[in-house]
């Protein structure tokens, strides 16, 4: 049991020293992958991409080692496993299978998108809705060069003729606004419909943070039209001091 405990300390002390160099790592992991789906990668680029791709598996065997639960590790962490294997696999270019090799692009921006996603809410833990705005930006900016990788004018009638045309299109999606344009490709419309999806939640999530902005502010009004926590609280010191106005009288004796 004790050892245990060690572990996970040990473990927790790892999370929190690797926290800041992990989410510079991750970041600049999502911008080699942007590259590379846009078709603008480079010898040195793709060797950067090797030395941080061999960091992540380094980190991830360290956590495995110190972790106590082994089965509970690798359940928890199973996404972010599959995008340390899914790099090695890029050999099936070499083989000519294209369908797979578009299968496994989709799976890289998917787990991409995770281990980002997972390096922010680390780090603005406490920020939530500076959590949420970074994400959506970086979803945005690499579900484009997704959609351009799978959908490209030179393939796709009506295609993407570059990234930024693909980056509108991205973030018109995300509101909900959409355009003329649908996917083809069958891992284009997955993309898109995972977009849609992370669209829709991000809505949801800053319809409540506005109302609840203006329900505060309405909170601290004494004009407004439903009583606020101001109000509130005064109502219950009146309603304190009633009471212990009444305990006195019934303790004073009569006459």
């Amino acid at each position: 049991m004790r050892q245990q405990i060690e572990r996970w300390r040990a473990l927790k002390d790892l999370d929190d020293w690797l926290r800041a160099p992990m989410l510079m790592l991750s970041l600049a992991w999502l911008a080699l992958i942007v590259i590379d789906l846009t078709g603008e990668t480079s010898p040195l680029l793709g060797n950067l991409a090797v030395v941080i791709w061999i960091i992540f598996i380094a980190e991830f065997v360290i956590r495995f080692v110190l972790a106590p639960r082994k089965r509970a590790f690798l359940k928890r962490n199973w996404l972010t496993l599959i995008a340390l294997i899914v790099p090695a696999l890029r050999l099936f270019r070499a083989l000519a299978i294209l369908r797979a090799a578009r299968g496994l692009r989709l799976i890289r921006i998917v787990t991409t998108a995770n281990r980002s996603m997972r390096a922010l809410q680390a780090t603005l833990r406490r920020r939530q809705f500076g959590y949420v705005t970074a994400l959506t930006g970086l979803v945005i900016a690499l579900g484009a060069a997704g959609m351009l990788n799978f959908e490209p004018a030179s393939e796709v009638e009506g295609g993407f003729a570059g990234y930024w045309d693909a980056l509108w299109w991205t973030a018109m999606l995300l509101t909900t606004i959409g355009s003329q344009f649908w996917p083809v490709t069958t891992e284009g419309r997955v993309l898109a419909l995972l977009l849609s999806i992370y669209g829709l939640a991000v809505l949801g999530y800053l319809t409540a943070t506005i109302a609840s902005f203006f329900i505060g502010r309405d909170a601290e009004d004494h004009d407004a039209p439903v009583a606020g926590a101001a109000e509130l609280a005064e109502l219950k010191a009146e309603v304190a001091a009633l009471r212990r106005a009444i305990e006195s009288s019934r303790a004073t004796p009569p006459g």
